[in-house]
C-alpha cells in the first residue's frame, strides 16, 4: 500500500513523502491516527497543488519583505525624549517606542520583536538599528534621538 505522509513519522519518513508500507500498518496505524493518507492519484495531485500554492505564497511574502526592507533602509525616524543635565536621557529608548515612532512617522508597521539589537539607546544623537524581518532578510533603521 502506498501512503502520503501528512505528518513526520520518526521511523518512516518526513511530511510530504510517498512511502510503500504494509497494508495493516498503513490502514490501521498511519491512516487511522492521521499520520498519512492513502496515496491515490487524486490525493497526490491535491498535494502537488498545495505545495505549488505554498511556494507561490512564500515567494510573495519574500518579495514583500524585501520591499519593506528597502523602505526601512531609506527611513529615518526622530524620537524626542527628556534629557538630564549631563546630556543623558531619562531612561532609554524602548523597542516599543521605536515601532510606534515608525508607524506614526512613516506608516510602516513592524512588530517590536523584529528589532534584534539589545536596545540600549541612552544618549542623544544618531543610532542605527538592525531589524530582522524573517526569511533571512535584514534591514537597517536610522534613529535620531533629540533631547527636549
Amino acid at each position: 500500500m502506498k501512503v502520503l505522509l501528512i505528518k513526520d513519522v520518526p521511523s518512516l519518513g518526513k511530511k510530504g513523502e510517498v512511502k510503500e508500507v504494509k497494508d495493516g500498518y498503513g490502514q490501521n496505524f498511519l491512516i487511522a491516527k492521521g499520520f498519512a493518507k492513502h496515496a491515490t492519484a487524486e490525493i497526490l495531485a491535491q498535494h502537488k497543488e498545495e505545495e505549488r500554492l505554498a511556494a507561490e505564497n512564500l515567494a510573495k511574502e519574500i518579495a514583500s519583505l524585501k520591499e519593506l526592507a528597502a523602505k526601512l533602509d531609506k527611513a529615518k525616524i526622530i524620537i524626542r525624549k527628556k534629557v538630564g543635565q549631563n546630556g543623558h536621557l531619562f531612561g532609554s529608548i524602548t523597542k516599543d517606542e521605536v515601532a510606534h515612532a515608525l508607524l506614526e512617522q512613516h506608516s510602516i508597521e513592524i512588530d517590536k520583536k523584529h528589532i534584534t539589537d539589545k536596545l540600549s539607546i541612552k544618549s542623544v544623537g544618531e543610532h542605527t538599528l538592525d531589524l530582522k524581518l524573517g526569511h533571512a532578510i535584514h534591514a537597517t533603521l536610522h534613529v535620531e534621538v533629540v533631547g527636549e
